[in-house]
């Protein structure tokens, strides 16, 4: 399992202006704001999938997402996984993120934390930006180093917009390369996005179910993650959800390709924002 693979922490935010509860606001159609929210997903193990060496598994993610779209948001995500092998035994997966996305898109900081089995824990530190047609990345740790990628990529916050705006428009597949500063520091991936119809039923999970949300429209979303260079036709992993236009999601799916888990919405809390006019 990839221990700080990218996606989910870049997944979850909520378009709107909230001050504990919805208020109106104007928005030209294809904008897109994040506004601050604190969730918490409970995982376990997808029993649909075939699966090698795992018997069971739980974990949670939670997150904390704060900020405004004028000078941008920060991100405080965590994953803990515990899985039960037959022949190794338990192992626990540990993985934190610490980031901040400019208002803009033009930069983003993030500092990554992983630990897998009681293994010492795995730091990266950096800041990328865009730079000319692609984006510089300046590493601190492991070690202080500076690479540039010729082709320019979306961070988290803009490829989640982008999506977002694509369900808008009625658009069923997005392809937009991603940089987030996983596997560290140097990878960069394609991600398929591909967007199914509008969702009519109820949402099953509880924090969803409130009048703030019955008026949104939501879609099925599948994302694929390709590594760029690695000639790989089949995706390193798979996040599958339930997005709101607002940017919320719930029914998550993580597939890793050994293994699958399904987390759960348990809590969803909508934190206020300063109003912002981007």
């Amino acid at each position: 399992m990839t221990t700080n693979a990218p996606g989910l922490a870049g997944l979850l935010a909520v378009a709107a202006l909230w001050n504990g509860t919805a208020l109106a606001q104007p928005q030209a159609a294809d904008r897109v704001v994040l506004v601050p929210h604190r969730a918490v997903y409970d995982l376990v193990l997808d029993a649909g999938k075939a699966t090698k060496n795992i018997e069971s598994a739980r974990g949670r993610i939670a997150f904390d997402f704060t900020g405004d779209a004028c000078e941008g948001y920060a991100l405080s995500f965590r994953q803990v996984t515990q899985l039960q092998s037959g022949e190794s035994g338990p192992r626990v997966i540990d993985a934190r993120t610490t980031s901040f996305e400019a208002g803009d898109g033009a930069s983003y900081r993030f500092k990554t934390e992983s630990s897998a089995a009681g293994a010492p824990t795995e730091t990266v530190d950096g800041i990328a930006s865009k730079a000319g047609e692609g984006f510089e990345v300046k590493l601190t740790i492991p070690k202080p180093e500076t690479h540039r990628e010729a082709a320019a990529a979306l961070f988290p916050n803009a490829q989640m917009k982008a999506v977002i705006q694509a369900a808008r428009a009625g658009q069923s597949t997005l392809n937009v390369r991603l940089y987030d500063g996983a596997n560290g520091g140097k990878d960069v991936y394609e991600t398929l996005s591909v967007i199914g119809r509008k969702i009519e039923a109820k949402p099953a999970e509880a924090p969803l179910q409130r009048p703030e949300f019955e008026s949104l429209a939501r879609w099925p979303v599948t994302m694929s993650y390709f590594k760029v260079g690695s000639g790989e036709t089949t995706p390193s992993y798979t996040i599958a959800f339930e997005l709101y236009e607002n940017g919320v999601t719930g029914a998550v799916r993580l597939d890793y390709g050994s293994f699958a888990l399904r987390g759960t919405l348990t809590r969803l809390d909508l934190l206020p924002q300063a109003d912002c006019a981007k």
